[in-house]
């Protein structure tokens, strides 16, 4: 793990999505966060010493999906699949796919397996299942505000972890789409994960928090960032509870922030491969660009 000093930093931006703002200030105790992201290896240890199932390995719950037909509720995941051309960025079924028998152990669907992808981040993890992996290893999951603290670095003012350019001189700095969305990569590792430490580390030593997969934070998301010390009050001026304003219409599970961008961000597409951006994902979600690491308290 690596010592990320305490500080105040600037939090968000005004420059790209509304849900980074409003820019605010926040403080960050000291604390030590995992030099890369939880490995397929490190993943297999815990699973062998516990048992335990992920949720992409459990059957759905019919309450949560009325009208689905009992024999789709089986286990799986959701697996990116390039397309074969250009299609309608509003519309993310055109390069999704529900896989059944996809997990973290077959990450590409049942046929699949970890060979060659020990040192790859572990994908297909739920919520639930980074936060077991956390207390098993007695640590725990970072908050939205550590994670964008230590991905920038120690750097102010830019909007990259490395700069205000996502490809400096051409080069990628992290494991994000290079190329034309969905359909055309030219990084290094193409459509997939990248073994984990395989970009250069930040200016504090650590790998990977920009790109490659993103990552659970145990903040509840919101449309806008909840600016400590300010009330939130509904349009029937009752405290709002982020739990509830966390979930997707006609849903009733809690949504959580991702921070870091993955291999599927492009700059047409999702150009939030910064330690700004964040992304909302249901609890139980779980899929293949989706990953975590761990934290301790200094």
């Amino acid at each position: 793990m690596v010592r990320i000093p305490a500080g105040t930093f600037d939090m968000g931006s005004d420059e790209f999505y509304p849900d980074e703002q409003p820019v605010h200030e926040r403080t960050v105790e000291e604390f030590w966060i995992d030099r890369f992201a939880v490995t397929n290896e490190q993943f297999a240890e815990f699973v062998a010493d516990t048992g335990y199932v992920t949720t992409a390995e459990q059957p759905l719950d019919p309450e949560q999906y009325p009208g689905v037909a009992p024999e789709d509720l089986v286990p799986g995941s959701l697996v990116f699949t390039p397309t074969s051309g250009p299609v309608d960025l509003s519309d993310w079924r055109q390069w999704w796919r529900w896989e059944p028998g996809a997990s973290w152990r077959h990450p590409f669907g049942p046929e699949s397996s970890l060979e060659g992808r020990s040192r790859h981040p572990v994908v297909h993890v739920s919520f639930a299942d980074a936060s077991a992996y956390a207390a098993w290893a007695g640590k725990r999951l970072p908050t939205e505000a550590e994670h964008e603290y230590a991905a920038r670095g120690g750097a102010a003012g830019e909007r990259f972890a490395w700069g205000s350019e996502p490809f400096p001189g051409g080069n990628a700095q992290a494991n994000s789409w290079v190329g034309r969305f969905p359909y055309d990569n030219r990084g290094r590792f193409g459509a997939d994960t990248a073994p984990v430490g395989s970009y250069p580390p930040n200016g504090y030593g650590v790998y990977d928090l920009i790109g490659n997969t993103w990552e659970w934070t145990t903040d509840y998301y919101a449309p806008r960032h909840i600016v400590p010390g300010a009330r939130r009050v509904d349009a029937e001026g009752r405290v709002d509870l982020l739990r509830t304003a966390s979930a997707e219409p006609g849903s009733t599970i809690p949504r959580r922030v991702l921070k870091g961008g993955s291999y599927l961000c492009a700059p047409e597409y999702c150009l939030r491969f910064r330690p700004a951006a964040r992304s909302p994902q249901s609890e139980d979600s779980a899929t293949t660009h989706i990953g975590f690491r761990c934290v301790v308290s200094a």
